[in-house]
């Protein structure tokens, strides 16, 4: 039987849905990634008033770090995949198949899609795998 995976992706968690022999499984995996907060003041609402200054190549360079290290633990969790669907909002779900077809070219050649999908329970998520593999198989 096919081992099918199906994962929805943010930059605070994943959560990866196994599908084998009719079951199904779900494990979460969270990350590590911080949570910058960009630009924003102090509360004040007058104009030129403090700012929080945030370097930016750095934070964004110090993401990346954090980011591929997160990449290597959900890779770690799907690298017996037969076939691979990502879900996930904003671009992290794309980062992850730019990883995986990098670097990761035997689990990147078994992604069949990378889908938007909005923030969901985990019912859903395992829903969403579930009919995906029931309508692409």
């Amino acid at each position: 039987m096919k081992k099918n995976i199906g994962i929805w992706i943010d930059k605070k968690k994943a959560k990866i849905v196994t599908i084998e022999n009719d079951s199904e499984n779900l494990k979460t995996l969270e990350s590590n990634v911080e949570d910058f907060h960009i630009g924003g003041g102090s509360g004040t609402k007058m104009k030129g008033g403090p700012q929080d200054v945030v370097q930016d190549s750095k934070y964004l360079e110090r993401e990346k770090h954090q980011l591929k290290d997160y990449f290597k633990d959900v890779i770690q969790e799907i690298k017996s995949a037969d076939q691979l669907v990502i879900f996930g909002p904003a671009e992290t779900n794309e980062k992850l198949r730019k990883e995986l077809n990098e670097n990761y070219q035997e689990i990147g050649s078994k992604v069949k899609g990378v889908i938007k999908a909005d923030s969901m329970t985990d019912n859903q998520i395992i829903a969403l795998v579930r009919e995906y593999y029931k309508n692409n198989g």
